[in-house]
């Protein structure tokens, strides 16, 4: 109980530190988003080397080099993670914080689609309802923006591709996360360089204050993605799915609350939507889970008795 408690103390914290990061990016401007993409890139490696110098922890290397379908799919996984933090970067910088919110709304939607579409997988009816709502959702908002909300549905789409790569990987979070960010460096380096060349970069150029807070985006990048590996060992799946929804409820109150987006009634209903479909894929998944707990200590009674 206590390492259950523990991870779920782990879980609260990473999924908070996430839906507080649309507080973080502003404070960064005048950079554009790229270039806080290309020092995310290039900080978070410094942050990860870090973390596992401080483990001593390198026979990993080894083992992964002689994987090379592995590394090929972590390099996959840095470049649709790229589109995710790109995307979300920019989003929170124009303005956009709500329906980026949106998009680790209906996340777990797209992750049951790609089950049955990639994966071969059954839906049960309730899933089907809520995958339903969820797309009466984006039609309804998509008639509110006049446009597809392209930015909730790039977050939605490149992080269940980024899990989906990541599950077929198998490499612990924070050793993946070095590997990617590893694969991301030149590119991100040779950006920041050009940029620097141009006389177009902002580091250096704004005070101690933005040098540190460029450096700090590996740091915020980091420690919530290992406080996130942390509870996945010790938290059941059920649980951890339901501390997801921390992240995008937080974000949805910073867009509503602090940088004051506009929310019309369509808006609204949009949302409205979008949670009954979680509802309904929650509920759906506690059913589930409680029926297989229930039929697994059937089991073990009659086994016992057989015995």
């Amino acid at each position: 109980m206590p390492d259950l408690r523990r991870g779920a103390l782990f879980g609260i914290a990473a999924y908070t530190m996430w839906g507080l990061f649309p507080l973080y990016w502003p404070l960064l401007k005048p950079s554009g988003a790229v270039e806080i993409l290309a020092h995310r890139m290039a900080w978070s490696l410094v942050a990860v080397l870090a973390v596992l110098a401080l483990r001593r922890h390198w026979s990993w290397v080894r083992d992964l080099l002689r994987q090379p379908a592995k590394l090929a799919l972590l390099a996959v996984a840095a470049v649709v993670i790229t589109v995710n933090w790109g995307t979300y970067i920019y989003a929170v910088n124009s303005g956009h914080v709500v329906e980026s919110a949106l998009g680790y709304f209906i996340n777990p939607l797209v992750n049951v689609l790609f089950g049955v579409v990639l994966l071969r997988e059954r839906l049960r009816p309730l899933q089907w309802a809520a995958v339903g709502f969820g797309a009466l959702a984006v039609l309804v908002l998509t008639l509110d923006y006049g446009r597809l909300p392209w930015i909730a549905l790039t977050l939605a789409v490149s992080f269940g591709v980024y899990g989906l790569v990541k599950k077929q990987a198998n490499v612990a979070a924070t050793e993946s996360m070095a590997v990617e960010t590893l694969v991301l460096l030149l590119p991100a380096l040779g950006y920041l360089i050009f940029l620097q060349t141009g006389g177009q970069a902002t580091f250096g150029h704004h005070g101690v204050w933005h040098v540190l807070l460029l450096v700090g985006s590996g740091i915020i990048t980091a420690v919530p993605l290992i406080c996130f590996g942390a509870a996945a060992i010790r938290v059941p799946l059920s649980t951890m799915g339901l501390l997801q929804y921390i992240a995008p409820i937080l974000q949805f109150a910073v867009g509503v609350l602090i940088a004051k987006e506009t929310m019309p009634p369509s808006r609204w209903i949009g949302f409205s939507i979008v949670w009954l479909a979680l509802a309904i894929f929650t509920y759906d998944g506690f059913r589930t889970a409680r029926t297989a707990a229930r039929k697994r200590k059937s089991a073990g009674t009659l086994d016992h008795v057989v015995t």
